[in-house]
């Protein structure tokens, strides 16, 4: 049986990275390739926007009709469609395509997520562990595997596009403008007609790859993917506002809302690097061609903590591993701030990539995995809210992209994950003063953070 649940999860994880390497590969471009009255990033604002609705709407509906499964399988689709409508790029094609991944993206994180936690309270049941540290360790070998899909959509990225010259970065003249100071106006000002991208054939290799992933990723699901218990049952039927109901009633949650902007700024700081660090500084500086090599280093570690997190929470608790998450984002956002970027200080590119996505894998993984601890009863609704908070915190920084100076959109991270990781403070201080274990016994020593309860 342990078997099974690990070739779930191995499956599921690997469907998931084919499905994501095309995505984030074409997702961490738009900002550079797609360029043009700002078409990239608006079709990214307009898919996180389409991604928080459907998050509310769409998720416990369909894991209740569908289950978790096919409604996985039916979210892929509308991801393979982006990739294709990215092969003739124009505002009808990409908004269309966008608005199609969101009403996806929203199923596939619930019902990803509620398949990894129905699997985990399974095996713990089975074996007698707790159920939050085989929760925690599922989620962490989940993504492991599914955070380098950042380092094979750029690997390809960046093998591709040497079939062509750099034609992505500035003049040496041009490039004060690049870092903290970059404005959107000054740049369209002082740009206009002077750049062109790779060739249509670059491109189109590129696409057809990143289209192929995506079916691989439909079929290894369809094929190796087992269906849980709670899918095979038969389903009572469920409204669209029943399921909005459910959504919304997990607000009265005072957890839940105290999570908002922690869970926010997890889409806030991934809008950030993959789409102004990409543009203002590697892109800005380096070339296009530059860009898949340096958000590599962010794969690499990303996958690398979001591994030892998961298992490094069960000695530490969760209160040291956010703190640290939180402090590296700092120390970075104040070193975006007064970093001048140029060719010189090559390796810096890299060394704050890397350092991005160690912080990164933190939100990704704990938080995560803090939903299905919480929550563990109303997990769909739960994690139907975690993808909504993290949408909206896409749609704002994707949206904002192309009107605010980068310093602005830095001091407005910085806000963020202070306010963020105060109210999750309050959040483990609820969890602490309402522990069984505290009412009855009273704080053991030996427990570093408290249990949390469902």
């Amino acid at each position: 049986m342990q078997c099974s649940h690990l070739k779930n999860i191995l499956v599921l994880s690997f469907g998931i990275l084919l499905l994501y390497t095309a995505y984030m590969g074409l997702q961490t471009l738009q900002s550079s390739l797609n360029k043009i009255e700002g078409l990239g990033v608006a079709s990214l604002s307009v898919m996180y926007v389409s991604l928080s609705i459907s998050s509310l709407l769409l998720p416990p509906l369909l894991i209740k009709k569908l289950g978790c499964k096919w409604t996985i399988v039916a979210s892929m689709f509308c991801f393979i469609s982006y990739s294709l409508c990215n092969f003739y790029p124009s505002w009808p094609t990409l908004i269309i395509s966008s608005i199609l991944v969101g009403i996806g993206g929203g199923p596939l994180w619930a019902s990803k997520s509620t398949y990894i936690t129905i699997i985990g309270n399974k095996y713990s049941e089975m074996c007698g562990k707790v159920a939050k540290d085989v929760v925690n360790q599922y989620f962490g070998m989940f993504f492991l595997i599914v955070q380098t899909c950042r380092v094979w959509g750029n690997l390809i990225s960046s093998l591709i596009f040497h079939l062509t010259r750099n034609e992505g970065g500035l003049d040496a003249m041009n490039q004060t403008i690049c870092g903290a100071g970059d404005c959107p106006a000054e740049l369209s000002n002082s740009l206009n007609g002077t750049t062109k991208g790779p060739s249509k054939t670059v491109i189109y290799i590129l696409l057809g790859s990143y289209t192929g992933c995506g079916v691989l990723a439909v079929l290894l699901i369809i094929l190796f993917l087992d269906q849980t218990q709670e899918d095979k049952v038969k389903r009572d039927s469920e409204n669209v506002c029943s399921s909005l109901l459910a959504a919304c009633k997990q607000l009265r949650d005072k957890r839940q809302c105290l999570l908002i902007p922690l869970t926010m700024f997890s889409g806030f700081e991934q809008g950030f690097i993959a789409s102004d660090f990409t543009k203002s500084y590697v892109t800005c500086i380096l070339g296009l061609k530059y860009v898949g090599f340096v958000i590599i280093c962010f794969g690499v570690t990303n996958a690398i903590c979001a591994a030892l997190f998961g298992k490094l929470v069960q000695y530490t608790g969760r209160i040291p591993l956010f703190l640290l998450g939180a402090a590296i984002n700092v120390g970075c956002i104040i070193g975006f701030l007064v970093w001048k970027p140029s060719t010189g200080n090559f390796a810096i590119f890299f060394i704050m990539s890397a350092l991005w996505g160690i912080a990164d894998a933190v939100w990704q993984t704990l938080l995560s995995s803090l939903y299905g601890v919480l929550f563990e009863k109303n997990k769909e609704a739960a994690f139907a809210n975690f993808s909504l908070w993290e949408s909206i915190g896409f749609a704002i920084a994707f949206g904002y992209s192309s009107f605010l100076c980068v310093y602005v959109k830095l001091y407005i991270l910085m806000c963020v994950v202070v306010l963020g990781i105060l109210l999750y403070g309050a959040v483990e201080y609820i969890e602490y003063t309402n522990s069984p274990t505290l009412n009855e016994e009273g704080p053991k020593e030996q427990q570093p953070v408290p249990p949390a309860t469902a």
